[in-house]
């Protein structure tokens, strides 16, 4: 990637430059993902966490013309007080905010480009996106799915998020040949809650061990990122058979509006908040730092580890 294009920040530069551990943050969850104040203060506290555990936080958006990775305290209130008023970037549509010189938010996939350009491998989000119920017809996928196949990125997260079809999502990552890793159980987790009732590919409890597998998949060749299924805090968690009940209010009110596409994720995580009456997003919260604790340690191993 064009380096004018591509702007570090001098904390992560100089850790990159060390070879000291750093993990990337998507800023979409800060534009699009939760409402202000909440957004700033949760992504402030992820940060924070990160350099608790010995690693340097590095969030990613677009901001005068270029990706920037790593934002100063006054660029996250900018985000985060922005909103919807910020594009929401995935792969297409990067180039566009560059040369527009516009604010944009990245997603998953969006973040894992530009983490992998600016040699970062290990992103902490909430729940990776995957395949929309109804993709027969709509044909909605998320283009993280595809980022996830090609981007040698490990992605910490609490799952896929809960609105999706996740056995679709599955077998769609199973066909990319990505790897998905579950955390402290057998079972991949639903986002808001522990167990989805689907088994991951793989158990890896330690993050020793999790950045020796990831150092081995790499060494190997073996291009794609790899997901890393850490599943909520049980003490957060929102059953599942209760998330449904939201989800399907939520969907039906989505078809009523006609919403769908890139929309469709913040309107329901939205209209869950507003259901579940603010648990959604309190769960939300608490996983996001749950799963930035997680990426912080496996990034503080793999960088002992000789590269592959």
């Amino acid at each position: 990637m064009k380096t004018d294009w591509l702007r570090c920040a001098p904390e992560v530069a100089d850790a990159l430059a060390d070879g000291c551990p750093v993990v990337a943050l998507e800023s979409t969850i800060v534009a699009h993902g939760m409402p202000y104040p909440q957004n700033l203060t949760t992504a402030q506290a992820v940060e924070d966490l990160i350099r608790s555990h010995g690693a340097v936080p590095a969030t990613i958006a677009v901001m005068d013309g270029a990706i920037r990775v790593g934002l100063s305290a006054a660029e996250l209130e900018q985000l985060a007080q922005a909103g919807a008023q910020a594009l929401k970037l995935s792969r297409r549509d990067i180039a566009y905010a560059v040369a527009q010189r516009r604010l944009g938010a990245t997603t998953v996939a969006a973040t894992m480009l530009c983490a992998q350009a600016a040699g970062i491998r290990v992103f902490v989000t909430g729940g990776i996106g995957g395949v929309h119920r109804g993709a027969q017809q709509s044909m909605d996928i998320s283009a993280d799915l595809m980022e996830l196949a090609r981007t040698p990125v490990a992605v910490v997260c609490a799952g896929a998020k809960s609105i999706l079809d996740l056995p679709l999502t599955l077998e769609v990552l199973e066909t990319q040949g990505v790897p998905v890793v579950a955390v402290g159980q057998e079972g991949f987790p639903a986002f808001y809650s522990r167990e989805s009732g689907l088994k991951a590919d793989f158990r890896i409890d330690e993050p020793a061990a999790l950045a020796a597998f990831l150092r081995c998949h790499w060494g190997l060749g073996l291009s794609s990122g790899v997901v890393v299924a850490n599943p909520v805090p049980a003490a957060h968690e929102i059953p599942a058979a209760q998330v449904e009940v939201w989800i399907a209010q939520a969907l039906r009110e989505a078809d009523e509006q006609g919403i769908h596409g890139k929309a469709s994720t913040p309107f329901m995580l939205k209209r869950l908040a507003e259901l579940s009456q603010g648990r959604s997003l309190a769960t939300n919260i608490e996983l996001v730092k749950h799963n930035a604790v997680l990426g912080a340690r496996l990034a503080a191993n793999l960088a002992r580890l000789p590269k592959a």
